[in-house]
């Protein structure tokens, strides 16, 4: 029988911000495998990062209210037989919460509308139902669920978690309070990328930059380094000895060789990247580029924090016995 959760039970944000900045190197490779995977997969739905978050930011509208009526929804029965009717697309609303220019809105849910995603039956708007089950949280559930693992490990080291939660238990914990840890999973993830978006003109360019970073990362004689986030950052830049062509990079991420380059070379020419002399790309940024990038990092971190602060006491509340 389970014991009644105490207050006490859950950790504080600020403990949890401390703890992933002190142990930033530990977790890095899967957080940035989580945030890599995501970008990669929603490219690949309509070859348009914006596109398939417009239809999350729709489907988001769901999690919105059963957020509002105090309604924790599990995994089977938010997938199951769905579709998301919505009353109407205010473009502008859209536009704010994106922070994407109006016209961009619009032409891209007309392209949805005409590939039948998003689809109008008088004044109802229907999100069609194969859609839905392509933002369906599968993978990334599984690469949140190894993160959040990483994650407790370091609290049971810092003797602030009693034990080590295992990917099985926080999965199920994760399913059985979907509607809920989706919802901040998605507040997480549209200020990630309209911090980004803003920065370098497109998640795909972003996209592009963060494959070479996340190769920096998994450097064998990097990963084992234990380092802050501030140590973090000044290393990694130093951490890839080999680099990434166009073309690897186009096969990994499924966007055209040719749409690689030109992102490749804005990135190079904003100090971003760097080229090596065997013609390759490897993360060195410079100058002001890297006090922009460090900067939005500590505050996505920030937000991160946030985020794993309320799904994890969640979850931790369902597990504490």
């Amino acid at each position: 029988m389970k014991k009644f959760p105490s207050i006490s039970a859950q950790i504080n944000e600020k403990t949890i911000h401390r703890i992933i900045k002190k142990n930033f190197s530990k977790l890095a490779p899967f957080y940035y495998n989580l945030i890599n995977n995501w970008l990669i997969r929603a490219y690949s739905h309509y070859k348009d990062i914006d596109k398939f978050i417009i239809v999350i930011y729709l489907i988001n509208k769901d999690l919105i209210f059963f957020r509002r009526n105090g309604l924790i929804i599990n995994y089977n029965t938010f997938y199951k037989d769905k579709t998301v009717e919505i009353e109407k697309i205010n473009i502008s609303d859209i536009s704010k919460d994106l922070q994407i220019p109006k016209e961009s809105i619009r032409r891209k849910v007309l392209e949805l509308e005409k590939k039948g995603i998003i689809k109008k039956t008088g004044k109802k708007i229907f999100v069609d139902r194969s859609a839905f089950y392509a933002a369906q949280a599968v993978n990334t559930l599984k690469d949140l669920t190894v993160l959040l693992h990483e994650f407790s490990k370091l609290l049971k080291k810092d003797k602030i978690g009693e034990r080590v939660f295992e990917p099985n238990e926080i999965s199920e914990s994760i399913k059985d309070n979907f509607s809920f840890c989706w919802y901040q999973f998605y507040k997480f993830l549209f200020i990630f990328t309209n911090r980004w978006r803003a920065q370098v003109k497109d998640l795909e360019t972003f996209c592009v930059g963060f494959l070479v970073m996340l190769n920096a990362s998994h450097n064998k004689s990097f990963r084992v380094k234990d380092l802050n986030i501030k140590k973090y950052q000044k290393s990694v830049m130093s951490a890839d000895n080999i680099g990434l062509n166009a073309m690897s990079i186009s096969e990994i991420t499924k966007i055209p060789r040719p749409t690689v380059v030109r992102k490749l070379q804005y990135l190079l020419d904003n100090n971003y990247l760097s080229i090596n002399e065997k013609k390759l790309i490897t993360v060195n940024i410079r100058g002001n580029a890297f006090k922009i990038s460090t900067d939005l990092q500590n505050q996505n971190i920030i937000s991160f924090s946030n985020f794993v602060f309320r799904l994890f006491n969640q979850i931790k509340v369902i597990n504490f016995n």
